[in-house]
């Protein structure tokens, strides 16, 4: 009888369950529930809605568990272990003049990404921190503990409770007071951001069990949902995976940590002793499904639209629709730009829309490169995947080679294939397989990205 290992995508839109073979990585059955759509949540959201999506059993015969989270999440605790105000997600930008602040308050840039491998933008945790105590003054009295959403998840599965929660050095990385180059919290910047020192779980290590659910299964560290999906693929050093699902994610494998000033590569932690530089953009999949509303189309009929003319005819579409973190314009809009009566079209829009949401990834291939990340191939995954137009197109405004993984959730793979790891005791993760087609190679598109780069150039001040 073969062992079993479940993992968990607690994501921003929805709690996600696999109970899969330990040993090859074959999923058994699956489970899955819906969050509210909102950028700040009580964490007990995320219990009932696992509770749900493992219902009826689900994850009654495993031996091992582990969670990937949406990163950067703030869950403030008090010295009960009550939550003190709904946790702050990562899409929620109010804290976009906090990291402004921060970033001058050390010294510049520079100074962060030296410490912390990253410059802080209104995603991470430690600008969260600053805006709870400048804003809420009398919640951020009553905290002793912050954490991470999968860190809160892991704990509540723990007979341990709160008081045995571990994180991981890859979801750690996301916080902005966490070094990936030193393996350090840096409690001096969470002093700096909430003028005081709070509790913080324990750093773990990548396949180190940290306790064992009610039900006497075997809990890994969890990681972040980045480090997680890149766990799920397989990814080696070379492989980039390009996620397109709510954020757009550039992710890289590298041997050595990255700490890029500019802002534009954060330098986190991946979920095995590697490193995990990577690029996030707030816009991606949905872009897609914004155009097709406009347009009054399914996005099937948006994909024909797209890959029924062979080019936009000089317009441009920036999609910055919900802010954006790279570049780094949480209060921008989007901008469609070069409109003439001939392009005026359906299908001119449509293309126009797949090639800018492609256009801001290829920016974080170009970032990655730039901080000397070698770049083998992509793997193109998420939901915006499934867009016959964006794969098409994805070989030439990518740049490099793109294979296509075969659809799957990967978050909640990866945190399977941790629980399996955890449970072995192995010095490497098991040998999973993932399939996965090579999509057709094309001349990479210069002129589009030329074009795309000049749009944006000249556009950047009106976007700030």
């Amino acid at each position: 009888m073969s062992t079993l290992v479940a993992g968990i995508d607690c994501s921003t839109q929805s709690t996600k369950v696999l109970v899969c073979d330990a040993a090859t990585g074959q999923v058994v059955r699956s489970g899955s529930a819906p969050h509210p759509d909102a950028t700040e949540v009580d964490p007990e959201v995320w219990a009932a809605a696992l509770e749900s999506a493992s219902s009826g059993g689900l994850l009654d015969d495993v031996a091992a568990i582990a969670v990937g989270g949406q990163q950067h999440g703030m869950v403030a605790l008090d010295g009960a272990g009550a939550v003190v105000r709904p946790a702050l997600l990562w899409n929620d930008t109010r804290s976009a003049r906090a990291a402004t602040e921060l970033i001058a308050e050390l010294g510049g840039p520079e100074k962060w990404a030296d410490a912390v491998g990253s410059v802080p933008v209104a995603s991470f945790t430690v600008t969260k921190l600053r805006w709870l105590a400048e804003h809420e003054p009398e919640r951020a009295a009553r905290v002793e503990t912050v954490m991470l959403p999968h860190d809160w998840l892991t704990a509540r599965l723990s007979t341990d409770g709160l008081a045995g929660a571990r994180t991981d050095r890859g979801d750690a990385s996301g916080t902005g007071y966490w070094s990936p180059s030193t393996g350090d919290y840096r409690t001096d910047l969470l002093r700096l951001a909430f003028g005081r020192e709070v509790a913080l779980p324990p750093v773990a290590a990548p396949s180190s069990p940290v306790g064992r659910t009610a039900a006497g299964a075997v809990l890994g560290p969890g990681t972040g949902d980045n480090m997680a999906a890149a766990l799920g693929l397989g990814a080696v050093t070379g492989d980039v995976t390009v996620s397109i699902g709510t954020s757009g994610v550039v992710a890289a494998i590298a041997e050595t940590p990255t700490a890029d000033a500019s802002g534009l590569v954060a330098g986190f932690a991946d979920a095995t002793g590697r490193f995990l530089p990577l690029v996030c953009t707030l816009n991606a999949a949905r872009v897609l499904s914004t155009t097709s509303t406009l347009l009054g189309v399914d996005l099937a009929r948006l994909n024909e639209l797209a890959l029924s003319t062979q080019d936009s005819d000089g317009l441009v579409l920036l999609p910055f629709l919900d802010g954006e973190r790279t570049p780094d314009l949480p209060n921008a809009r989007g901008l469609l730009t070069g409109l003439t009566r001939a392009n005026a079209t359906p299908a001119r829009l449509a293309r126009a829309t797949v090639e800018g949401l492609l256009c801001g990834l290829a920016d974080g291939l170009d970032a990655l490169r730039a901080q000397e990340v070698p770049i083998r191939r992509a793997m193109l995954v998420g939901g915006g995947a499934r867009s016959a137009a964006l794969r098409a197109l994805a070989p030439a405004i990518l740049g490099v080679p793109v294979v296509l993984p075969e659809p799957g959730e990967y978050v909640a793979l990866g945190a399977a294939r941790q629980a399996a790891w955890t449970l072995s005791g192995d010095p490497e993760p098991p040998a999973w397989d993932v399939p996965a087609t090579e999509l057709p190679e094309a001349a990479p598109a210069t002129a589009l990205r030329a074009a795309y780069a000049e749009v944006l150039a000249k556009a950047d001040p009106m976007l700030q």
